[in-house]
């Protein structure tokens, strides 16, 4: 290709190299100059361009794109028409993309000109997604060069998707006695979620005790009624090959695969079969909605492609998803200096005190009495009689009030202006307000005058931050209750939930960090309601 300055007379028929804006309109550049094109350069006053001129053995952009992206489209791919040297590969079905990533890069190392782009291996993709381009950089090619190149696209399956089939699905969930209902219906929910793009569906569902032979038993139940794909929850994650979901497959007669994957979340996956029917163990970070290894393995079986230990031994490259809060992590002050120093981590207390209780039926429920004392203010002395370092209390309805009912005592008060919006704003704004040296933070409901001083110095005794534990939880009978400590690892977590909730998808998405602590009955009491109130000796306010 011959590229430079000429002058008008000698451009007709070139490529016009740069766009070029005059007083009667703009050439575009990659345009073919006509005469035309030329007098109006000319009646503009411009008397020389930069050009190009294809030699013999050049191949224009347009059909040097088009003939490369024809060459490695595959199954369920369709080309657009190419411009400006581009031709864009776009989806023809919902699937995951199948990438042959060494021939992509041999591609793209045969001629700099021709260039291939592509979405990640085994990115899910929906129908009409583009998935690749292929670019001519220059204005032509080599006619040799692109021979060359698709030749050796011919030669392989550069990119192809793998549409997904509606897979009929079996679930297998354990039970333990820790295990609420309410996390294993939600577990579904998400599960159902994670199917949907797929046209994939639960048919059927077994809830059993967390033993092998349980697991076993539904294992076979499932496969011999048609599933195409087998996935079990397990109470407790794997941590062994003899462990119950492993043990449970094999029960079935089953074998497993493959155990563990270099994706972080995602480890303690199992990957296993019962005859031809993969069977998927999943780790508990498939009980939350981010994404993790599940998803990467769950997708490819979904869109029927098979998956090797070889396979996901291969994943550790881009397999660290996101930070995990348990994570040992080097920071100012807080943690990394208690660790240095001996001293005991230093804990703030928040209290969280600005909804309308409206089950209450009126009344800031805050405000009631019980021994004499307004809730709030019980819940305030028994935090400043503890070993909790400050006390913080969010207000918001009746913020006045509050601040009344608790006045002579050492707080530092916040005002939630957005309390309306549901607990999680006012557990945002507590959280942003902690002192920056704070190792943690014992989260407390206004509305449980059980929970004195001795129960607080329990959970924060249990905090050890440079031990790993993160997060300390109080039980009654092995059932979750408040208030819980957070290590200040977790606030940007705990700041960015949304609604009227908390953090226990934390809690559950973060099993290592996590530590009981069996308190009593007071853990799971709180007071809603005037019921409640009147069965503890309480009375409302009268305004």
């Amino acid at each position: 290709m011959r590229f430079g300055p000429v002058a008008l007379a000698e451009a007709e028929g070139a490529i016009l190299v740069h766009s070029i804006r005059h007083s009667g309109g703009t050439i575009k550049k990659g345009v073919a100059l006509s005469k035309r094109h030329l007098d109006d350069l000319a009646k503009a006053g411009i008397g020389e361009v930069v050009v190009a001129r294809l030699e013999p053995d050049d191949v224009h952009e347009d059909e040097a794109a088009e003939r490369l992206a024809h060459a490695i489209a595959g199954d369920a791919v369709r080309v657009e028409k190419p411009f400006t040297g581009r031709a864009n590969l776009y989806s023809e079905a919902a699937g995951v993309l199948a990438v042959d990533a060494a021939l992509i890069d041999r591609l793209n190392r045969i001629e700099t000109a021709l260039t291939v782009a592509t979405l990640p291996a085994f990115a899910v993709v929906e129908a009409g997604r583009m998935v690749a381009t292929v670019k001519v950089i220059p204005f032509a090619a080599p006619r040799a060069k692109l021979e060359d190149a698709v030749a050796a696209a011919r030669s392989g399956s550069a990119i192809a998707v793998a549409g997904f089939r509606p897979f009929k699905i079996g679930l297998v969930a354990t039970m333990l006695p820790a295990l609420k209902p309410s996390v294993m219906d939600k577990t579904r929910r998400l599960l159902d979620e994670r199917l949907a793009p797929a046209g994939a569906s639960v048919s059927a569902e077994r809830r059993v005790a967390h033993d092998a032979t349980e697991v076993g038993r539904a294992l076979a139940a499932l496969k011999e009624e048609g599933n195409d794909l087998l996935v079990v929850f397990g109470a407790s994650a794997m941590v062994d090959a003899h462990d119950v979901v492993p043990a449970g497959i094999e029960a079935a007669g089953g074998r497993i695969d493959h155990l563990g994957m270099p994706v972080d979340p995602g480890n303690l996956l199992v990957l296993g079969r019962i005859g031809e029917t993969p069977v998927l163990g999943a780790p508990g970070c498939a009980r939350s909605p981010k994404e993790n290894g599940f998803d990467w393995i769950l997708n490819r079986l979904l869109a029927g492609l098979d998956v090797t230990p070889e396979d996901i031994t291969g994943l550790g490259v881009g397999g660290l998803l996101m930070e995990i809060i348990s994570r040992p992590q080097p920071r100012e002050g807080g943690a990394a200096e208690t660790a240095v120093t001996g001293a005991p981590p230093k804990v703030a207390a928040l209290v969280l005190a600005a909804g309308q209780g409206r089950r209450m039926g009126g009344p800031n429920k805050l405000l009631a009495r019980v021994g004499g004392k307004p809730l709030v203010r019980i819940a305030a002395e028994a935090a400043i009689a503890s070993k909790a370092n400050t006390l913080t209390v969010v207000t918001g309805h009746r913020a006045e009030d509050v601040r009344a009912a608790l006045q002579g005592l050492k707080v530092d008060f916040v005002h939630n202006p957005d309390h309306m919006q549901g607990l999680s704003t006012s557990l945002r704004a507590g959280i942003e307000s902690m002192p920056a040296d704070v190792d943690g933070a014992i989260v407390l409901l206004a509305d449980m005058p059980g929970i004195d001083a001795a129960a607080i110095d329990r959970l924060i005794g249990a905090f050890k931050p440079d031990e790993g534990v993160l997060v300390v939880v109080p039980t009654f009978k092995g059932k979750r209750g408040n208030p819980v400590v957070w290590s200040a690892r977790f606030f940007p977590a705990l700041t960015a939930v949304q609604g009227d909730t908390g953090g226990r998808h934390l809690i559950g998405e973060n099993p290592d960090a996590v530590t009981e602590v069996e308190i009593g009955e007071s853990v799971a009491i709180d007071v809603d309601t005037p019921e409640a109130l009147a069965a503890i000796g309480g009375s409302l306010p009268t305004k």
